[in-house]
């Protein structure tokens, strides 16, 4: 295992593997590490031991393979905890803590799924659509009983099709989007045409939906309730209420890019008014404001799968190419066809970042924000009117974002409170500065690291 590779990837899934891909064809040596079992990520998660279904999994399966081939190093299980400003990363797999010096580090860190606090967000029963998602596809549960899929995004449909193709009930999918929206979106659809294909898949899943019986609900709102899990779920449209039993719930609400690492690193960051949420700043090249770190894929800004495989792509490139691997009109004729596709498959992003548009969320008091340390969207009020401005100031106010997660779970949504409750925009408020190490850590994996 080396330890001063050229190109240093975290984070395995579609921009990482391709990044290994073409980084290793320029002759760069590179290390991948990541936290799943195998490669792919969330979306392609034991990918090869289901098989492939369409064309796209058959693409996919064939991108994983040129990976396995392409003599990049790779440790899965293991997990980056610290980045030093010279470069230096600190990872842990197998129980021992590592260290790697690469000259140049690429975060290809994917996504997080959008809170959703809902009332009664926190019983047993009530998970996203995302956790539900990897349970099937690497765990083989299947839902079963009262199943029922609240949000709004494409996700809600593509596991819907996923779980009743395993066999999996659902008793009925509440559709949260906003109508007002359509008719926005609509303006957006001649741009959309090149990505034609795409929309086709996500017309025959709500076909497939509909032909095998499962309701479709249009609500405003939505609470879950129980007495010690989740026994009912209440819906609210048109001012009107209507009670379903429910065994599970499962929410989504879209995604939105990882920035942990490069929160911690203190890359700057932009907000997003589209998509709702900060992404790292970054070049043509995937090159952030600190230039050994460069980003790719969704935790860049969310794209989609395939438009990540391609930034991944030319992140290699700028790197093959800062470390003088490659010359400028190499880099550029390569990176020409890859920037073309990808076009392509960002054409439908303004269709759906407007049908599907994050609502700023309007929480009761008694709404719980952080699972963690049990921060209620009521005590942020509060501490806004004792004088409270933004998240770093809210930990010290109530511990909001000091729990297990480190903020990964709340801080979206603590954020969008405290703009509320001081009648700001969002990206007015300060965001949550995170810090090294992002993981917890066992004393005895540092004391092994130490004594070598």
């Amino acid at each position: 295992m080396t330890t001063h590779p050229d190109l240093l990837i975290v984070g395995g899934g579609p921009a990482g593997v391709s990044a290994a891909v073409e980084a290793t064809a320029r002759g760069l040596s590179v290390l991948l590490l990541d936290e799943n079992p195998a490669s792919g990520g969330r979306i392609w998660q034991a990918l090869e031991a289901r098989g492939a279904s369409d064309q796209d999994d058959e693409a996919a399966l064939a991108l994983l393979q040129q990976f396995r081939a392409c003599g990049a190093q790779a440790r899965f299980r293991a997990t980056v905890w610290a980045i030093e400003p010279d470069g230096q990363v600190f990872w842990s797999a197998g129980g021992t803590a590592h260290a790697s010096t690469p000259a140049r580090i690429l975060l290809a860190t994917g996504t997080t799924e959008r809170p959703m606090p809902i009332p009664g967000w926190t019983l047993p029963g009530v998970m996203t659509v995302g956790a539900a998602q990897i349970a099937l596809k690497t765990g083989g549960l299947v839902p079963h009983g009262a199943t029922w899929i609240a949000g709004q995004g494409p996700l809600l449909l593509l596991y819907a099709v996923q779980a009743l193709r395993a066999g999996g009930d659902i008793a009925g999918i509440i559709d949260l989007s906003n109508p007002a929206k359509n008719w926005p979106a609509l303006r957006h659809l001649p741009a959309a045409l090149p990505a034609a294909a795409d929309l086709a898949k996500g017309i025959m899943w709500r076909r497939a939906v509909a032909k095998a019986g499962v309701p479709w609900l249009r609500a405003d709102a939505i609470r879950a309730e129980g007495d010690t899990a989740l026994e009912r779920i209440v819906l609210t449209a048109h001012g009107q209420q209507r009670e379903e039993h429910a065994d599970t719930l499962l929410l989504h609400d879209g995604v939105i890019p990882s920035v942990q690492l490069t929160r911690a690193l203190g890359c700057a960051h932009a907000w997003s008014e589209a998509q709702r949420c900060w992404h790292p700043v970054a070049d043509a090249w995937g090159t952030t404001s600190i230039p050994h770190i460069h980003v790719a894929g969704d935790g860049a800004g969310i794209a989609g799968a395939w438009a990540a495989t391609l930034s991944g792509r030319l992140a290699a490139l700028g790197v093959a190419h800062a470390l003088g691997r490659i010359d400028t009109a190499t880099r550029d004729a390569a990176a020409a066809p890859l920037r073309a596709r990808r076009q392509r498959h960002l054409a439908m992003r303004p269709l759906l970042d407007t049908l599907y548009a994050a609502r700023a969320p309007h929480l009761a008091d008694d709404t719980m924000v952080c699972r963690c340390e049990e921060v209620t969207a009521g005590d942020i009020r509060q501490a806004v009117r004792f004088g409270c401005l933004g998240m770093n100031q809210l930990k010290a106010y109530t511990r909001c974002g000091m729990g297990p997660c480190q903020g990964r779970t709340c801080a979206t949504i603590a954020a969008e409170v405290i703009a509320e409750a001081r009648g700001l925009p969002v990206p007015d408020i300060e965001p949550l500065r995170t810090r090294f190490p992002i993981k917890p850590l066992r004393l005895a994996e540092l004391v092994d690291f130490a004594e070598e």
